[in-house]
């Protein structure tokens, strides 16, 4: 759960991560981590 989805995600991303190309929701983002697992940030 985060605050600010733009934040979290610039955040995420600059840690390594990279944004799934389907993203099925607008209150939630997927992700995956270095190692290619799935994982979301969904708004508070």
């Amino acid at each position: 759960m985060v605050d600010d989805l733009d934040t979290a995600e610039a955040a995420v991303l600059e840690l390594g991560a990279t944004k799934h190309e389907h993203q099925p929701g607008t209150s939630f983002r997927v992700f995956l981590d270095p190692a290619g697992h799935p994982f979301c940030l969904c708004a508070a």
